[in-house]
């Protein structure tokens, strides 16, 4: 049987491209997995804030009930979701400011997303004062008020 002798150097060139060919098709293949995961865990990260957001604006907070139109019978019209709407009561005595309508929140809410952030974790509005009654002065967690934020953010806006 004859001895066949190798070069090492050419052995070595072999099992390197061997294994930068293996290195590329896990990166462009792997790469593309490990996006698709990161964007699979982003997506559901995002959810679990949203669904946060709304169980603090649906069930909390109460939201919807000022700035949200009503129908005819008086109901909240869940088909302009925090939309804006005419503030719905006066107080019993006269309060300088009163608001005749409460702002649109849905899609984008008014405000830059630090404003708003600060409004909720704060209670201080854009203008760097309380906001104005009836508008309740929250001083909601960092993490509350993103949740809030991000549920508006989701909601469409008309």
């Amino acid at each position: 049987m004859p001895v066949r002798s190798t070069n090492i150097a050419s052995t070595l060139g072999f099992l390197l491209a061997g294994w930068w060919s293996a290195v590329l098709l896990l990166f462009i293949f792997g790469g593309a997995q490990l996006a698709s995961a990161q964007e699979a865990a982003k997506t559901g990260a995002n959810a679990k804030l949203i669904a946060q957001g709304k169980y603090i604006v649906e069930g909390v907070a109460g939201c919807g009930y000022c700035h949200t139109p009503r129908d005819k019978n008086g109901d909240l019209d869940r088909a302009k979701w925090l939309e804006g709407a005419p503030v719905f009561y006066e107080p019993a005595q006269p309060v300088a400011g009163w608001p005749i309508t409460a702002p649109r929140l849905a899609g984008l809410p008014p405000g830059t997303d630090a404003q708003i952030i600060t409004l909720l974790t704060t209670g201080i509005a854009r203008d760097g004062k309380p906001p104005r009654a009836p508008m309740p002065r929250f001083q909601m967690t960092r993490t509350d008020a993103e949740a809030v934020l991000a549920y508006l953010k989701s909601l469409p806006s008309h």
